[in-house]
């Protein structure tokens, strides 16, 4: 077994080695030229395999260990106040499970995309990302507080918004990419307000010190039942928008958008599952709250329902995949409700091998697809499933149609969430306006907002952007 002053760098390294070849690229990028393919792919893939190997000599400690759980400093990032930013790596078997399985994707991913993406002129932007997509998970899972762990959160949020819109000259992937980012935004408060309540509520933002520091998935927290589910509650919140559960997974089909290598490595087997960590990882919660257990298990099961129904209809190979990997991460969930801990781990790992191999895969799907069906020409379709022989014919077809439209879940989003906020949104901006204009003596325009051209000094910025005499003369003849 490694002593803890090298697991201690081992983590170090795990972490700082894709950080180091981001910074590296992004500086040459930014001072110099576009370096060749080779020197980008050599430098991304050279950092990922120390990570790799770091984390695989990390695993091996963690699991040989009878009662595996370091905590490592690595010093403060700031401080203020009587507040520190305290960078804590935490070397557990959840922490090291979860190193190797990022470093393994993101190496697999990273060395497929150097053939496919060649000669694509994003493709040092590419490898940019995916490095710093690496730094940021890393982090997120080997973080040993909830502050680094949001650090990290972000990162990855942001690495996904911009390989989403990857192919910005067209129109749809920048959609899509605006869709991913407030679906983010949003669900991230949960994140935000279940840090500061754990500052509040425990006194401390490390892990080991909140849960008690036995080795995972440990005993219930030493919080009330109480504070229990209203933190388990919070990060829940941001664990269902990362891994796009029932009602706020409509983003998932749309993040397609980007590469197939991004939708691998985001979507099919790592950022996707970043929420059912998050879960894991404060398991010791969910032991002190069974409300919130309850409510994770239900969700997740209707996330299942939800995605098994409509990924059976889709006619796009990379859709009914997304809504696959969303029915697998709703059965996570719901063995997290139910207390099966490594069960989970053990679903979330297998399942993220699995999905990035599909993943990679689906461009040459329809040709295996229309082989099999060459194969097979002539003989009797196969029967119904069980639920269409049981029930009403005119229940299935209704479902149906229903499952092609997607529930109509992104309708009755934009009617009851998003139209109700930008209805808020211009109210407040209208009294915001009058306040203004009340406060500084500007008149008001019929609409109540303050006229421009009456403030001060309007009448000087009009004349400077006047046209000369003689355009103006010219205009109007």
């Amino acid at each position: 077994m490694l002593s803890d002053v090298l697991l201690g760098r081992l983590a170090a390294l795990a972490v700082l080695s894709p950080a180091a070849a981001f910074a590296a690229l992004g500086a040459y990028l930014l001072l110099l030229r576009t370096p060749s393919e080779r020197v980008v792919s050599r430098a991304v893939l050279s950092a990922l395999s120390a990570s790799l190997a770091a984390s695989l000599a990390i695993w091996g400690s963690a699991v040989a260990a009878p009662r595996a759980f370091l905590q490592v400093e690595l010093g403060h990032w700031f401080a203020t106040g009587s507040y520190a930013f305290e960078v804590v790596l935490l070397v557990d078997r959840l922490s090291a499970t979860m190193m190797v399985l990022v470093s393994l994707i993101a190496l697999t991913v990273g060395r497929f995309s150097v053939a496919y993406l060649h000669r694509e002129p994003g493709f040092a932007r590419f490898f940019l990302l995916l490095a710093l997509f690496s730094t940021g998970m890393l982090a997120l899972v080997s973080a040993g507080t909830v502050d680094l762990l949001f650090a990290g959160w972000e990162l990855v949020g942001a690495t996904s918004v911009l390989l989403v819109a990857f192919f910005h000259e067209r129109a749809a992937p920048p959609r899509a990419a605006v869709r991913v980012y407030i679906t983010y935004r949003l669900c991230d408060i949960g994140l935000l307000g279940g840090a500061v309540l754990m500052h509040d509520l425990a006194r401390s933002s490390q892990w080991g010190e909140v849960f008690g520091g036995a080795p995972w998935p440990g005993a219930a927290a030493p919080l009330g039942p109480g504070a229990a589910t209203a933190l388990a509650l919070c990060l829940f919140l941001a664990a269902m928008g990362k891994s796009a559960q029932f009602p706020l997974g409509s983003w998932l089909p749309r993040a397609m958008e980007g590469p197939t290598p991004s939708s691998a490595l985001f979507y099919g087997a790592i950022s996707v599952h970043a929420g059912v960590y998050l879960m894991l990882r404060v398991a010791p919660l969910l032991q002190r709250s069974p409300a919130a257990s309850a409510v994770i298990a239900c969700v997740g099961a209707a996330t299942a329902v939800y995605g098994t129904m409509v990924g059976r209809v889709q006619a796009d190979v990379k859709n009914a995949l997304a809504h696959a990997t969303m029915t697998q991460v709703g059965l996570m969930f719901v063995e997290i409700g139910l207390g099966l801990y490594r069960l989970a781990l053990v679903h979330l790992f297998a399942h993220a091998c699995l999905r990035c191999l599909q993943m990679l895969r689906a461009p040459s799907a329809l040709r295996d697809a229309q082989e099999i069906r060459a194969a097979h020409a002539g003989e009797p379709l196969p029967t119904l499933g069980l639920a269409a022989r049981v029930l009403p014919a005119a229940l299935v077809r209704r479902a149906y149609w229903l499952a092609l439209d997607r529930f109509h879940l992104e309708a009755l989003q934009e009617r009851l969430v998003a139209a109700p906020l930008m209805r808020l949104g211009r109210l407040l901006d209208g009294i915001e306006r009058r306040w203004v204009a009340a406060l500084s003596g500007w008149p008001e325009r019929a609409s109540g907002d303050p006229g421009e051209q009456d403030a001060p000094g309007a009448e000087g910025r009009a004349m400077a952007f006047d046209p000369p005499a003689s355009d103006t003369k010219g205009a109007r003849t």
